[in-house]
C-alpha cells in the first residue's frame, strides 16, 4: 500500500496553482488526514462547470455552501438555487460547535464566522426580488419547447409572433399569448391567413390549452414586467465580495415546468447578453443548481437538448453551473461530459442496482494507485469526498479523498425577521417589486374586438328592419321539412343505384319506409 508521504507529493503536484484559488480540504488515506495535503480549487477552470453528488445526509448543501463562499471571498458573484430552503444561511455569519472544532485540528487552519452579501430572488409571491421576463423576451423557439410543441404548432406560434411584431401588439405575459391565440382561431383569422398562410383551429386550440397548464403551474407570476436584468446577478458588493443571490424555490419543487421555464430563460438570457470572454482568469458568474434532478426528470428531449447546447457554449461567456444530485446518473451523460470539477460525497449501497450504479460512477473519476474508488465511495463519512477538478491547463488532477473545510457562514436558515431585514434594505426589492401591466396586446386586440362589435351593432340599429317570413317559407325553413327533404332525396339515390346495380346491400331493415 502507498504510502503518506508519496501522497503527500500526489496532491501537491496536482493540486498547486499559480493563479487565485482557496482551499476545499486536506487529502485522506485510510481514514487518516495527511497533514500538508491540502486540497485546493482554481478560479481559473470554474467556468468549465461542476458536480456535486452524493446521498442524503452526507454534506452536499455544505459543499455547495462552502464553494459558493471561496467565490464571494474571490470577488466572484454567485447565484444559488435553493430548492430545500436551507440555503440562506449564507447571509448570516455561522456559530463555532466542538464538530469544527475537532474538524480543524484534524485538516490545520483556523476558523472564523462570516456573514456574506446576499440577495433574496423569487418566482413566487416569496419575499424578495421578483424574477420576470415577458413573452417577447423568451421568444417562440423557448416556448415552444416548454410547451413541447410538435414542428406545425411550433410554426404556428412563430407565425403569431411575427405577426404581433408586424403589428406592433407587444406580448408582455401569457394573457396577451392567450389573447393572440384566441384572436387568430377565430375573429382574426381570415384577416391572418391573409398574410401569413392557413391557421388551423386545432393547433390553437391545442396549444392554448397548454399555455393553460403552464399557467396551472404558476407560469403567469414569472411572465410580464419589469423584466429582471442579468446584470444584477453580477454584482459586487461594497465590501469587494461577489454578492450571493439565493433564489428561493422551495414553493415551486412540485412545479417542474416552471422551474425549468426560468431555468431555461435565465440561461438562455445569459448567453445572449453576455460578450464572448474566453477564458478569464476567474468567471464572471457561478450558478448553483441544488436538487438539480427536477430540471431534468420532467423535461421533454427537445427542453434537454436546448439545455445541453447552451451549456456547451456558455463556458466561453464566463459562466459556470453547477449541479447538486444525490446520484451522478441523475444528469443527463451529454451534460455530465461537460463537467470539469467533480465533488463526490459517500453512496450507500443496499441493492443489487446501487452497488451496479456505484461501481458505475467510480469509473467517471480518474485512477489512482492510492483508492479503491468503488469501495472508498461507500466508505467516507459525512463532510469527506472524492474530489477531482481541471488544472489551469485543462488537464484533470488526481482523485483525492478529502476532509472537507467547514462552510464560515450559517449552516441553517434565516430567521423571518432576518429575512424580513435583507429585503428591507434591498435596492433591487425596490426596483423589481411593482408589477406593471402596460398597454400590450391583450388590451390593444380587445379594443379591437369591441370597436368592431359597437360597429357592427351601430349598422343593425341604422339598417332596414327584417321582413317578417311567409307561412309558407316558415314552413320550408323548418327544421322537420329540412329532415324530409333529405331522407326523401337519399331514398331517391339508393332507389336510383340499385336500378343501375350499383346499391350494395339491401337496407330495407334499417329503413323508415
Amino acid at each position: 500500500m502507498a504510502n503518506q508521504d508519496a501522497l503527500l507529493n500526489y496532491v501537491k503536484s496536482g493540486y498547486t496553482f499559480q493563479g487565485e484559488h482557496f482551499r476545499l480540504g486536506c487529502a485522506m488515506l485510510n481514514g487518516e488526514i495527511v497533514t500538508g495535503a491540502d486540497v485546493y480549487l482554481p478560479l481559473k477552470t470554474l467556468n468549465r462547470h461542476g458536480l456535486i453528488a452524493g446521498a442524503t445526509g452526507t454534506g452536499k448543501t455544505k459543499t455547495l455552501q462552502l464553494i459558493a463562499e471561496g467565490l464571494s471571498d474571490a470577488s466572484v458573484p454567485v447565484l444559488l438555487l435553493d430548492i430545500k430552503g436551507d440555503l440562506s444561511g449564507i447571509a448570516a455569519a455561522g456559530t463555532l460547535n466542538p464538530n469544527i472544532v475537532e474538524r480543524y485540528q484534524k485538516i490545520g487552519g483556523n476558523w472564523t464566522p462570516s456573514a456574506y452579501p446576499a440577495e433574496l430572488l423569487s418566482l413566487s409571491q416569496e419575499k424578495g426580488v421578483r424574477l420576470r421576463a415577458t413573452v417577447s423576451e423568451f421568444g417562440p423557439i423557448l416556448l415552444s419547447k416548454i410547451l413541447e410543441l410538435n414542428d406545425i404548432q411550433a410554426g404556428l406560434v412563430s407565425m403569431l409572433f411575427k405577426y404581433c411584431d408586424d403589428q406592433k401588439l407587444p406580448l408582455l405575459d401569457l394573457k396577451d399569448f392567450k389573447k393572440v391565440l384566441q384572436y387568430a382561431g377565430d375573429e382574426g383569422k381570415a384577416d391572418l391567413e391573409k398574410d401569413y398562410g392557413n391557421i388551423s383551429t386545432t393547433s390553437t386550440g391545442t396549444i392554448l390549452r397548454k399555455v393553460i397548464e403552464l399557467e396551472q403551474q404558476g407560469a403567469d407570476l414569472f411572465f410580464g414586467e419589469k423584466s429582471f436584468e442579468v446584470d444584477d446577478l453580477m454584482r459586487i458588493s461594497d465590501d469587494g465580495r461577489g454578492m450571493v443571490s439565493v433564489l428561493r424555490v422551495a414553493d415551486i419543487q412540485d412545479r417542474p415546468k416552471l422551474f425549468s421555464t426560468f431555468m431555461l430563460s435565465l440561461l438562455a438570457e445569459l448567453y445572449a447578453t453576455l460578450p464572448e470572454e474566453g477564458d478569464l482568469d476567474k468567471p464572471k458568474l457561478v450558478m448553483f443548481i441544488d436538487e438539480a434532478h427536477l430540471v431534468f426528470n420532467e423535461a421533454s428531449d427537445a427542453l434537454l437538448k436546448q439545455i445541453d447546447t447552451i451549456i456547451k457554449l456558455i463556458r466561453s461567456k464566463g459562466v459556470g453551473i453547477f449541479f447538486c444530485t444525490q446520484n451522478p446518473t441523475d444528469i443527463p451523460p451529454s451534460v455530465l461530459g461537460q463537467l470539469g470539477l467533480k465533488v463526490q460525497h459517500a453512496l450507500r449501497a443496499f441493492t443489487a442496482n446501487d452497488r451496479k450504479m456505484i461501481k458505475q460512477t467510480a469509473e467517471n473519476y480518474p485512477l489512482s494507485d492510492f483508492y479503491k474508488t468503488d469501495e472508498l465511495l461507500t466508505q467516507i463519512g459525512i463532510g469527506e469526498a472524492l474530489i477531482t477538478c481541471l488544472d489551469e491547463k485543462g488537464v484533470p488532477t488526481p482523485l483525492a479523498a478529502t476532509m472537507l473545510v467547514s462552510p464560515r457562514s450559517r449552516m441553517d436558515v434565516l430567521t423571518p425577521a432576518e429575512i424580513d431585514t435583507i429585503v428591507d434594505n434591498s435596492k433591487l426589492v425596490k426596483k423589481y417589486s411593482q408589477e406593471i401591466d402596460n398597454e400590450s396586446a391583450y388590451e390593444i386586440l380587445t379594443a379591437k374586438l369591441q370597436d368592431a362589435a359597437d360597429k357592427t351593432a351601430a349598422q343593425a340599429h341604422s339598417g332596414k328592419p327584417k321582413e317578417e317570413k311567409g307561412l309558407l317559407e316558415e314552413v320550408l325553413n323548418s327544421p322537420a321539412a329540412k329532415q324530409v327533404g333529405r331522407t326523401a332525396a337519399n331514398v331517391i339515390t339508393r332507389s336510383l343505384l340499385g336500378a343501375l346495380g350499383l346499391g350494395g346491400r339491401s337496407s330495407k331493415g334499417n329503413s323508415w319506409f
